[in-house]
């Protein structure tokens, strides 16, 4: 029997005195604190093991089964209780001995003021959310409700004599422990990994953990990403709870805690720094590279290690060396701990091309960036993928796509994610789980005057997950940027918030935001463009890149979260359709590297619920793209530079003339020979105020325009001939009466179209006539138009 009644089974008229009195122990000054402690230090109403049904027996289901989904794929079909995320999950710090804790655990949802639950209601398969089909129960968690969890435990007697750690990766977000009716403490974040030294709270045989958490969602403006209670568009569905691994492991007294390190690519050295170690100890460092030991060296004590290599083998996406770590901590010449890692030689810096443009370097050499924007999320899973082996196949497709790089949007993977980018040569920008409150004015417009105004608790808040997340991933080589706001969502002191970032990691690259209110500062400038593909003027500081743009859709029946309702930036009916607008998307892309641009990131990996512009479906069964195609396509962007060549300017930056009528002109209004003295004169672009990249100089809101320009050429032009235009909505292009391009739909900015070679031989020395007609028939309105050509790289 226990020595103490449960508070859930005591009279109404009990628990309100045991509780009064509590609070009046609380409120005393000698003995508040001592209160406390004894209410956070002795077992709990409700957590005593002999207090609860024997562990495996519930009041609810007994046997699991996934929860209804519209979608599964077929990683998680292959899930069971006895095989959710098997992996050891610390890739940068591998243990030989640990005890995985996945699988079933008791689980209850009460309300916020029931101290403990009053029973268990079913089975939760972890790490799966609870919202989730794999998790077996499906089922939302309001912000006024907690989530519990229990199950029971044995360590194993081999671990006798060490300190026994209770580790979690990932839980959102506020997480409390208790073991053995000790309460061990309690975490906040969505993303980070926490632990606890359970040593003490031990006991022989059976030990009983408790997880209570709580998350206020979007009512709150804790980092979150892209969750909400009621999800629609952009935004989904949201999750509550344990959604990465949870273990225990067994660590010596003054063991290693954790370790990264740095590389100098031009002197082949590697720093280990190493952590959690005491002043005194010495650790040895093996280095192989495939089975060959390059290397062997001892530390003084337990300060950081520098060593070097001969001839470093550089990690590239297309070669991505890693080299193997062996460290074990030294007590005397007794090793007294050992783990496994890896280390690869990289560098990524900001550097001027041969044409002056900013780049971004890779190892000090300019490398086009090109990947995609990758959510992460999963039909069955939700945040959590079903398995690693469907995690990495994501990473595999985009490698057999020709991508070298992706964006991780808003979201902190699991840490073997990472190692799969390491491995496969993956380059990754990291964003930082967003947050923030629509209704509080958290989520600014595009060019917002102002940042957003959160309370000093929320910045507190925001700033230690976002130094916990570089903290936990700054051991993965494949991490290159780091991306701190997306689009202005909870964006707050944002030049403070950058600089931060930027000192304390100096070897990566700080994007300063991605997308919308720039306030001047990071190292590179964000567009965000959609379909586009468009970018920023280069600029002598910062290096210009197009951090989402595309969003081309094609819904795949049999493979839909909705079968209605579905959406994409732009969307298509056919396969074939679908192929020739990315085709033309990524061509595109050709004359903007040859102004500047740096990296372009295509939205994106994966259909997400109702959105279906993705290259794969949301239950990843179908790829929409042909890979050895696309991978053509995307090949020819990381050849060597070409250079591009203005012929006539648009109005962007100073307003050129033009001839124009809102009235059907006569017949042949296109050719050379035209007579248009009669129309009137005004300087581009033409169109309404507020119409999406539109720079008006001349107000046109009629169905129709048609305009007529004259341009002085020197020489005919050479290479390939590129149109440079804004049209909102279709448009017809002629040059000296020949037509060189017909546009449907509308374009957000300007963007480069290829133009035959028809339209190359029109043109001709001295001048040249360009008649334009654009006609608009909802919303904005706008047209203006440039040209240009492309030119091979200088040999």
């Amino acid at each position: 029997m226990p020595y103490y009644l449960p508070s859930h089974r005591l009279p109404l008229s009990l628990r309100a005195i045991r509780f009064a009195m509590l609070a009046v122990l609380a409120a005393s000054p000698v003995w508040g604190w001592l209160g406390f402690w004894g209410l956070c230090n002795t077992p709990q109403p409700g957590l005593a093991a002999e207090a609860d049904p024997p562990a495996g027996q519930t009041t609810g289901q007994t046997v699991w089964k996934p929860a209804p989904a519209p979608l599964m794929t077929r990683w998680g079909r292959q899930v069971t209780p006895e095989n959710p995320w098997p992996e050891y999950p610390r890739p940068q710090l591998v243990r030989r001995h640990w005890l995985n804790l996945n699988g079933l655990w008791d689980y209850a949802i009460t309300p916020r003021q029931e101290m403990f639950p009053r029973e268990w209601q079913g089975k939760i398969l972890v790490p799966y959310p609870v919202e989730s089909a794999l998790s077996g129960v499906g089922k939302s968690v309001a912000p006024d409700q907690h989530l519990w969890y229990r199950r029971h435990f044995e360590v194993p007697a081999a671990w006798k004599g060490q300190r026994i750690w209770l580790r979690f990766q990932a839980v959102d977000w506020e997480a409390t422990v208790w073991l053995n009716g000790r309460k061990l403490g309690t975490h906040r974040g969505m993303s980070d990994p926490f632990g606890f030294d359970i040593t003490e709270a031990l006991q022989p045989g059976s030990n009983e953990l408790i997880v209570r958490v709580w998350d206020p969602t979007d009512t709150a403006a804790q980092p979150r990403g892209k969750q909400v209670r009621k999800p629609h568009g952009i935004w989904y569905t949201a999750v509550t709870g344990i959604w990465q691994t949870v273990w225990l492991e067994p660590v010596p007294p003054g063991g290693i805690q954790g370790l990264h390190f740095t590389t100098d690519i031009t002197r082949g050295e590697v720093t280990v720094h190493p952590h959690g170690l005491q002043d005194k100890d010495r650790y040895r460092v093996s280095v192989r590279l495939g089975s060959q030991t390059l290397l062997q060296q001892t530390s003084a004590d337990s300060r950081p290690l520098t060593f070097r290599l001969e001839q470093p083998r550089l990690w590239t996406p297309d070669t991505p060396a890693l080299y193997d770590v062996t460290l074990e901590v030294l007590r005397g010449e007794e090793v007294s701990d050992q783990v496994e890692s890896y280390f690869a030689f990289r560098s990524v810096s900001v550097g001027k091309d041969r044409q002056g443009f900013l780049r971004i370097l890779l190892n000090g050499q300019p490398l086009f960036q090109l990947g995609t924007l990758d959510q992460g999320w999963w039909p069955d899973g939700l945040l959590t993928p079903p398995s690693d082996e469907a995690m990495r196949y994501d990473l595999e497709v985009l490698k057999q796509l020709g991508f070298n790089m992706l964006r991780k949007h808003i979201k902190v993977e699991p840490a073997r994610y990472y190692y799969h980018c390491d491995r496969l040569g993956l380059l990754v920008w990291q964003d930082m789980p967003s947050g923030g409150v629509p209704e509080r004015g958290h989520f600014l417009p595009p060019q917002a005057p102002q940042d957003a105004r959160l309370t000093e608790e929320e910045k507190r808040q925001f700033r230690g997950e976002l130094q916990a997340m570089i903290d936990h991933l700054r051991f993965f080589p494949c991490i290159v940027v780091w991306v701190p706001f997306n689009e202005g969502w909870g964006q707050h002191d944002t030049n403070d918030i950058l600089r931060f970032v930027k000192t304390y990691d100096p070897t990566r690259l700080v994007d300063g935001p991605s997308g919308w209110a720039d306030r001047g500062f990071g190292d590179l400038k964000d567009l965000h463009s959609y379909p586009g593909p468009a970018m920023f003027p280069p600029l002598p500081d910062r290096v210009s890149v197009l951090g989402e743009f595309g969003g081309l859709g094609l819904p795949i029946p049999g493979h839909l979260w909705k079968n209605t309702d579905n959406w994409g930036y732009r969307t298509y009916r056919t396969t074939e359709e679908l192929r020739q607008h990315y085709a033309a998307l990524i061509r595109r892309l050709h004359p903007l590297i040859a102004k500047g641009l740096a990296a372009a990131v295509y939205t994106q990996t994966t259909d997400v619920e109702v959105e279906v512009n993705g290259l794969l479906t949301y239950d990843r069964a179908v790829l929409k793209l042909d890979p050895e195609q696309t991978r053509r396509w995307h090949r020819a962007l990381f050849g060597p530079i070409p250079r591009y060549r203005e012929w006539i300017p648009t109005s962007e930056q100073a307003g050129r003339p033009w001839r124009y009528t809102l009235r059907p002109p006569a017949e042949g209004w296109e050719k050379p020979d035209f007579d248009d003295r009669t129309w009137t004169e005004g300087s581009g672009g033409f169109g309404t105020k507020g119409t999406p990249g539109a720079v008006v100089r001349t107000e046109w809101k009629t169905a129709d325009i048609w305009l007529r320009g004259v341009w002085e050429l020197q020489e005919q032009p050479r290479g390939e001939l590129w149109l440079r235009i804004h049209h909102d909505e279709d448009a017809e292009v002629y040059l000296n009466g020949i037509l060189a391009a017909r546009l449907t739909g509308y374009t957000t900015d300007y963007v480069e179209i290829p133009l035959p070679e028809s339209a190359r031989q029109a043109l001709r020395p001295g001048k040249n006539i360009v008649a334009v007609h654009c006609r608009q028939t909802r919303g904005g309105q706008y047209i203006d138009l440039g040209l240009g050509e492309l030119l091979p790289a200088e040999k």
